[in-house]
C-alpha cells in the first residue's frame, strides 16, 4: 500500500485560475484565492485505508477525514459542500467524486497519486483540470 504520510510543499501548479473561472468564482476573489494557494501547507496521515489531509494556506485551512469507499462530507475547491467518495483508482492513485448537496454546478473531482518521491493532485472541474505537484518535506 502507497505510504501519502508526511508535510507536502508544492513544487509546481498549473490551471489554478482557469479551474477557479470553471467553478464561476469571480475575478477579485479568483486574485486574492491564486496568491494564498501559492505556497500552501499540507499534512497527510495514513492509517492503511483512513486519511487525514490538512491544508493550510494564508486564508483558509481546510481538513477532511476519509476513509477509502466510504462516503464523507467535504467541500469543493470554492468552498460548496459535497459528499465526496474516494476510491483506488490504481495502486498509487486515489480518486474522489464530489456530489453538491445544493444547486447544480460544474461535475468535480480531486485525485491524489504517487509518482516516485512526488505527490499529484489534481482537481478537475468539468474539463478544466488543476494539476498541482508536491515534495516532500
Amino acid at each position: 500500500m502507497p505510504n501519502f504520510a508526511g508535510i507536502w510543499k508544492m513544487k509546481r501548479s498549473e490551471n489554478f485560475d482557469e479551474l477557479l473561472k470553471a467553478l464561476g468564482v469571480n475575478a477579485m476573489l479568483r486574485k486574492v484565492a491564486v496568491a494564498a494557494a501559492s505556497n500552501p501547507h499540507v499534512e497527510i496521515r495514513q492509517d492503511g485505508e483512513k486519511f487525514y489531509i490538512k491544508t493550510s494556506t494564508s486564508v483558509r485551512t481546510t481538513e477532511i477525514n476519509f476513509h477509502i469507499g466510504e462516503e464523507f462530507d467535504e467541500e469543493t475547491v470554492d468552498g460548496r459542500k459535497c459528499k465526496s467518495l474516494a476510491t483506488w483508482e490504481t495502486d498509487n492513485k486515489i480518486r474522489c467524486h464530489q456530489t453538491l448537496v445544493d444547486g447544480d454546478g460544474p461535475k468535480t473531482y480531486w485525485t491524489r497519486e504517487l509518482n516516485g518521491d512526488e505527490l499529484i493532485l489534481t482537481f478537475g472541474a468539468d474539463d478544466v483540470v488543476c494539476t498541482r505537484i508536491y515534495v516532500r518535506e
